[in-house]
C-alpha cells in the first residue's frame, strides 16, 4: 500500500488558489464556487481546511479522484512527510469531520443561494458537486434536526442501563479495565450525528418559555448546541489533572500520559466523539421546538468549537469544565461560578457576590449515592454581545440533568422568564442556581435557591 511503502506521486502540487491551475478548471462553475467557498466567513480563518478543499476539489474537478487518499492529503496539505503512517497521525480524518461541518455551515447561510452545492460523504474524501435546483443539497454531519440514529450497546453482562456508562462517578468507581470497555463501547452507544425519533407535530411553545428559545433560535444567526465532551472528561480522570479551556483549544488532551492504558485504548479516548446520552436525549427535546430552525442550528463537538464562533453566534453549551471545558466562557460576566476541589475530589460553586441568606460556596458530596447536588442556568451575552449564551452545568451529572430538566417545566422556569422579561418583550440576561437530589446519579426535587438578572 502507498502509505507504507512511503511513494508519492510526483503530480503538480495542490494549487493554493485560483491562479496556477489550468485554464478549463479556472473557468469551471464548480471551481469557481471553491473559490467563493473558501473566501466565505466559515473558512475565513482556516487555511487547512481551505487548503484540504482546494486540494480534493482541484483532484476531483481534474479526472484524479482515485487517487485522492487519506494519505496523500496528509502530505500534499499538512506538509506530513512521505513516509507518514496515517494510523498513527488522524490530522486528516479530524480536520475533515470540520471540513463537512463548515460546508454545511455555508450552504445553510451565505451560500444558500449557489447553484451547485458541495458534498463530501462520510468515509471518504472525494467531493461531490451537486446542483441545488436537483433537491441534493449537502447532508449535514450534525443538523439540528429530529433523526438521531442511537446504536445500543451490548448490555447482557451489565446491571447498570445503558446510560449510565458515562456517568463521572461510575467511572470513578469502576476498575480501569472495565472503564476501558465502555469507553470504547460507548461510541457505538453515543452516535450524535442525528437527533432520535420522529417528532409529533409542532405545539405552540408556552409563554413565557417562547421568550427563551425565540432569544436563541431565531433571527438570522446560527446558533451551535455543544453537548459535554466525555472522552475528556475520562482523560482528566485517568491523569489526574484538569485542562483548562485554553490547554484544550490547544489539544493538550493528546499529549496528556495516560497511565495504564494500552496506546489503541488511549487513542479512542482520544479521538472518539464520546457524548453522554443526557446530553442526546436533551438536543432531541430542542429539535423538537416550534422556535427551532434547522437550517441554522448545529451540533458542534466541542473540540470542533472555535472562539470565533462564541462571537458571532448564538450558543447552548452543556455540561462542567470537567465535560466541557467550553463552560468556562461565562465566567468572566456571572457570579457563580465552578471550581475544582484539590486532587480532582469533587467541585463547588463558588458566589462571588453572595446576598441575604445565601451561601459564599455550595458543594456536594459527588461520591455518595444518595446526596444534594447544585446546577447552574446562565443566560449570558456571548463573547462580541450580538448573541447568547445559555450555560447549563452541574457539580455532576445528576446536577446538570436538572438544570436541563427545569428549562421544560413551565412551574418551574416562568416565574425566572417572566422576572427576565423586559416591557418590549426581549429577554434580559439571568443566572440560576439550583439544588436537586442525587439518587444514584439521577436528579430529583430540583429548588431554585438563588438568581441574578442583568439590567438593562
Amino acid at each position: 500500500m502507498m502509505e507504507q511503502s512511503g511513494v508519492v506521486s510526483q503530480r503538480t502540487k495542490m494549487p493554493a488558489e485560483a491562479d496556477g491551475v489550468p485554464a478549463d478548471l479556472k473557468s469551471d462553475p464548480r471551481w469557481e464556487l471553491v473559490q467563493r467557498v473558501i473566501a466565505g466567513a466559515s473558512f475565513a480563518r482556516s487555511p487547512y481546511l481551505s487548503r484540504f478543499l482546494l486540494f480534493v476539489a482541484a483532484e476531483t474537478l481534474e479526472g484524479r479522484e482515485r487517487e485522492i487518499t487519506e494519505h496523500q492529503i496528509g502530505v500534499q496539505v499538512f506538509g506530513r512527510p512521505s513516509d507518514y503512517r496515517t494510523i498513527e497521525d488522524n490530522i486528516v480524518r479530524t480536520y475533515a469531520r470540520q471540513l463537512r461541518k463548515r460546508l454545511t455551515e455555508y450552504f445553510a447561510g451565505e451560500g444558500s443561494a449557489e447553484e451547485w452545492r458541495i458534498h463530501i460523504p462520510l468515509g471518504g474524501y472525494v467531493p461531490a458537486f451537486t446542483l441545488a435546483a436537483e433537491g441534493n443539497r449537502t447532508e449535514p454531519e450534525q443538523p439540528l434536526q429530529p433523526t438521531v440514529k442511537i446504536h445500543a450497546v451490548h448490555a447482557a453482562a451489565w446491571d447498570k442501563p445503558a446510560d449510565a456508562v458515562l456517568k463521572p462517578a461510575v467511572w470513578r468507581r469502576q476498575k480501569l479495565a472495565w472503564g476501558l470497555v465502555l469507553a470504547v463501547y460507548s461510541a457505538a452507544l453515543i452516535g450524535l450525528t442525528r437527533l432520535v425519533t420522529r417528532p409529533p407535530a409542532p405545539q405552540p411553545a408556552a409563554e413565557p418559555a417562547h421568550v427563551l428559545w425565540s432569544a436563541l433560535f431565531s433571527g438570522p444567526q446560527n446558533t451551535y448546541i455543544v453537548p459535554s465532551d466525555a472522552g475528556f472528561n475520562l482523560i482528566e480522570d485517568l491523569a489526574h489533572r484538569p485542562i483548562p479551556l485554553a490547554d484544550y483549544m490547544q489539544g493538550a488532551y493528546d499529549t496528556l500520559p495516560l497511565h495504564g492504558l494500552d496506546a489503541h485504548s488511549a487513542e479512542d479516548l482520544r479521538s472518539q466523539e464520546l457524548v453522554p446520552f443526557l446530553d442526546a436525549e436533551f438536543v432531541s427535546t430542542l429539535a423538537r421546538l416550534p422556535e427551532a430552525n434547522p437550517g441554522r442550528a448545529f451540533i458542534r463537538f466541542p473540540r470542533d468549537l472555535r472562539l470565533n464562533d462564541l462571537k458571532t453566534a448564538n450558543a447552548v453549551i452543556l455540561g462542567s469544565a470537567s465535560s466541557n471545558p467550553w463552560s468556562a466562557i461565562a465566567e468572566s460576566s456571572a457570579n457563580f461560578r465552578i471550581v475544582d476541589r484539590p486532587g480532582m475530589k469533587g467541585a463547588a460553586i463558588i458566589n462571588l457576590k453572595p446576598e441575604p441568606g445565601e451561601a459564599a460556596t455550595y458543594a456536594s458530596h459527588w461520591n455518595e449515592p444518595v446526596h444534594e447536588t447544585y446546577a447552574l442556568i446562565a443566560f449570558l451575552p456571548n463573547l462580541s454581545g450580538t448573541g447568547h449564551l445559555l450555560v447549563l452545568q452541574g457539580l455532576d451529572v445528576a446536577g446538570t440533568q436538572a438544570a436541563a430538566d427545569m428549562l421544560f417545566h413551565p412551574s418551574a422556569i416562568d416565574p425566572i422568564l417572566k422576572q427576565a422579561t423586559r416591557e418590549d418583550g426581549s429577554l434580559r440576561h439571568f443566572e440560576v442556581l439550583l439544588r436537586a437530589t442525587s439518587i444514584e446519579s439521577n436528579s430529583t426535587s430540583p429548588q431554585v435557591i438563588a438568581t441574578r438578572f442583568y439590567y438593562p
